[in-house]
């Protein structure tokens, strides 16, 4: 996970901003996924 996106995790906990979290957390996913199909091509 990339650090930027740790940082905003941690920030968006502490501040309970379920909107942030839940945007975050997409974007994590779309990430993991990018990076899954790169490495199979």
């Amino acid at each position: 996970m990339p650090m930027w996106l740790r940082q905003q995790l941690k920030q968006a906990y502490l501040e309970k901003d379920r909107y942030q979290i839940k945007v975050l957390n997409q974007c994590w996913f779309y990430y993991k996924e990018r990076e899954t199909e790169e490495v199979q091509s």
